[in-house]
């Protein structure tokens, strides 16, 4: 960090609630979408979204969703009152294609009022629990609620609800030839701050190699030069650092023929240029090479 960089630190119980709410929601983003569907006693569905929701648990598959308790006034929202009454939900997955519909039964109506309905969703009867799926979803998780636990009983409270998956559908658009979920046919839309969502396609999905089965030489392991290098960024030295092994004397004895690096080498041989050339290559995937080019 910049020693001239300014940090604004805030103490949560010193600001009000919708201040505290703003910085929350802006900053842990973007979040998935639950699109939760249940019903009540009575048999009366409903259909909200929640943006307090993740997956916990493989084995169990378990998902946790969280409908908090309404800020203004301290109520509870039907989908809580519901899983409550029957401890049955469907977690609807949401792709861009129905966002704004999704959106648009998030508004508070009134008790029995359908929200598939309000919001032009096909309502599918599910397999094994009550409450049905939508059907636009590209994905559909039915699950029995194992618990709800309560975070607490003032305004903006979370209420815990833990969803163990028992059926699941998939549209098979959204497979890819070997039959797994394509993350850019799926299309995904997620939560951010305010009246802000961000979309999971084109140049906004990327890769990186993921240290799972290997171990990365580490970002201290690189030369001083490098890891204090003006050109280099954190992601830059972080992709240099998962390579498993530095490079061998071969290796960057090769890489002096290059006719880029020939280029620099024969001139006044500046640094900046080499961290400039080896920044390309990362961004052309030649790690390797970048990191050979970096030990000359």
């Amino acid at each position: 960090m910049s020693k001239n960089e300014e940090i604004n630190s805030i103490d949560p119980n010193s600001i009000s609630q919708q201040e505290l709410h703003g910085y929350l929601l802006s900053a842990v983003a973007p979040r998935p979408i639950c699109f939760a569907s249940t019903i009540d006693k009575d048999g009366n569905v409903n259909l909200s979204p929640f943006s307090y929701f993740n997956l916990f648990s493989v084995n169990p598959p378990i998902m946790i969703f969280s409908p908090s308790r309404r800020g203004r006034d301290n109520t509870t929202k039907h989908t809580l009152e519901n899983v409550l009454e029957v401890k049955e939900t469907v977690i609807n997955i949401v792709n861009y294609d129905m966002v704004e519909q999704m959106s648009l039964s998030s508004t508070e109506y009134g008790d029995g009022v359908n929200e598939f309905v309000k919001a032009g969703l096909t309502q599918v009867p599910s397999d094994k629990v009550k409450p049905p799926r939508v059907g636009e979803a590209p994905v559909a998780f039915e699950c029995v609620v194992d618990q709800v636990i309560a975070l607490g009983d003032g305004p903006g409270a979370g209420n815990l609800v833990l969803a163990k998956v028992v059926q699941i559908h998939v549209k098979k658009a959204f497979l890819d030839a070997d039959g797994n979920l394509d993350t850019p046919k799926l299309d995904l839309v997620a939560r951010m701050g305010g009246n802000w969502y961000c979309r999971a396609n084109g140049d906004a999905l990327f890769e990186i190699p993921k240290p799972i089965r290997t171990q990365g030489i580490g970002v201290d392991m690189l030369p001083e030069a490098v890891r204090n290098s003006v050109v280099l960024t954190g992601n830059n030295l972080g992709r240099l650092g998962n390579l498993e092994e530095l490079p061998t004397k071969e290796a960057i004895a090769k890489i002096t023929e290059h006719a880029e690096v020939k280029s620099i080498l024969n001139g006044a041989e500046d640094v900046l240029e080499i961290h400039k050339l080896a920044q390309r290559w990362l961004a052309d995937g030649k790690t390797e090479d970048a990191l050979a080019l970096l030990h000359l």
